[in-house]
């Protein structure tokens, strides 16, 4: 096993593991006492929190002013990478738009950061998130991974690495709508077709802007506007995506009607205006911040 920490000082901005890993954003971290998502508003806590990436286990908590670690490799700079340790928050805070709802939200979640989910996972976890509550997406994307996942022993436990996406192609249909997919099994088993046979990769959708990489991706079969950007923020590293949900139309509604400009491509463009440089971060403070109001 090997072993470290991070000071959190040494980090600008701080940081808040629990409200970065149940806010919505990823699916592939799993809180070992298996209380994810368990409640609204959640952060500063100090669970420990575990992923498989390359076949390398890692696990985090936060605690007195660190982050600790515990991996099978050296892991401190996979995790700078996944949690984005390295972004200056108080830089992407202070060129952000300054009204009160991004205040409070900010305020709230102070040292939330955005992920950097393997591109795969990342993509099949929020084509399975159409019209489902978080908590509903977390465990499709365990299930997914114990069934069909590499099985990898680390300190006397089990885990599960997120499956291939050969692994994926090969499932039925119906074996996926076993496991809670319902109609998203379809999308998933032809999505994992395309990257496994290499018709369309993630090399081929990374684009130079955010509206090229958003038409990329919805080549993938269940992939709208939505998804895309989620995966292209939340993956891709393309910080000005700002994904239209339930919440952020919520906000649009109540708060920047201005930018309600009637087609999904015209309301993006306004909103990150709006929300200003790296807007894709103040999207994901305000997502988290009227969901668990």
């Amino acid at each position: 096993m090997r072993t470290g920490s991070v000071p959190l000082t040494d980090l600008a901005g701080g940081f808040d593991l629990q409200a970065t890993l149940e806010s919505g954003q990823t699916y592939l971290w799993t809180r070992e006492d298996g209380a994810t998502y368990a409640a609204d508003g959640a952060r500063g806590g100090d669970a420990w929190y575990s992923t498989v990436v390359d076949g390398e286990v890692l696990r985090v908590r936060q605690r007195e002013g660190v982050l600790d670690w515990e991996s099978t490799t050296d892991a401190e700079s996979l995790l700078f990478d996944l949690l984005s340790l390295d972004d200056d928050l108080r830089a992407i805070r202070d060129a952000a738009s300054d009204d009160a709802l991004i205040r409070e939200a900010y305020e709230r979640y102070w040292g939330l950061r955005i992920v950097r989910d393997p591109f795969f996972g990342c993509l099949v976890s929020f084509i399975c998130s159409a019209q489902m509550r978080v908590a509903r997406i977390f465990a499709m994307q365990e299930a997914l991974r114990e069934t069909y996942g590499e099985e990898i022993a680390f300190d006397g436990r089990t885990y599960h690495a997120f499956p291939t996406p050969a692994a994926l192609a090969d499932a039925s249909e119906a074996d996926l709508r076993d496991l809670s997919l319902g109609y998203r099994a379809p999308y998933v088993v032809r999505t994992a077709e395309l990257v496994a046979s290499g018709e369309l990769t993630e090399a081929d959708v990374r684009r130079e802007d955010l509206e090229a990489t958003r038409d990329a991706l919805k080549g993938y079969v269940g992939v709208g506007d939505k998804v895309a950007d989620c995966v292209a923020l939340f993956s891709l590293g393309c910080r000005d995506a700002v994904p239209l949900d339930t919440w952020i139309r919520t906000a649009i509604d109540e708060y920047y009607p201005d930018c309600a400009k009637g087609t999904y491509a015209e309301t993006s463009r306004a909103i990150r205006e709006a929300f200003g440089p790296n807007a894709g971060y103040t999207q994901t403070y305000v997502f988290n911040h009227l969901r668990s109001q």
